[in-house]
């Protein structure tokens, strides 16, 4: 494996974090997902407690488990 990829795959998540970009990118090209679907997507996560998001925008975090947010509405 190149350097560049391994770093790639080695800045994934950091401390917790997951960069936007790195959900963002496979979101868009990958599955062919619009802005719009991914910020609604995100938008959605975050209400319910699956996710947070830094106040920068830069990256998210999952939310520690203990309910079962599947049940929440």
């Amino acid at each position: 494996m190149s350097q560049q990829k391994n770093e790639d795959h080695s800045g994934a998540v950091q401390d917790g974090r997951i960069y936007i970009e790195r959900i963002n990118a496979p979101f868009l090209f990958k599955l062919k997902g619009s802005g719009s679907e991914f910020g609604a997507g995100l938008k959605y996560a975050i209400e319910r407690g699956w996710l947070s998001k830094h106040e920068s925008g830069t990256y998210v975090k999952l939310m520690p488990t203990g309910e079962d947010l599947l049940s929440r509405k």
